[in-house]
């Protein structure tokens, strides 16, 4: 299972993409995370879709620096398998 995430709001230089790389390692899930060029945050999510459901939740809450504003899921079946959780 897949899930493309978005986060809006204040989620760039405040160590958002180091915070989810952390939680879903932790969660033991693949994918990556990368910033976009509007301000948003881009992940691409792989594993069980519990844990997937987990880190969303996380994601949702954000780390001490960041403001969330909103965060858009699409899920997927899996295109390809990533093995590891990249920061882009």
């Amino acid at each position: 299972m897949s899930a493309h995430i978005i986060i809006l709001g204040f989620v760039q230089g405040v160590g958002m993409r180091r915070f989810i790389a952390k939680k879903a390692n932790q969660l033991g899930l693949s994918g990556w995370v990368k910033n976009l060029p509007d301000s948003r945050v881009e992940v691409l999510v792989q594993g069980d879709k519990e844990k997937i459901v987990e880190l969303i939740k996380i994601i949702e809450q954000g780390n001490i620096f960041s403001d969330v504003k909103d965060v858009v899921v699409e899920w997927a079946e899996d295109k390809e398998t990533l093995n590891d959780f990249l920061i882009l």
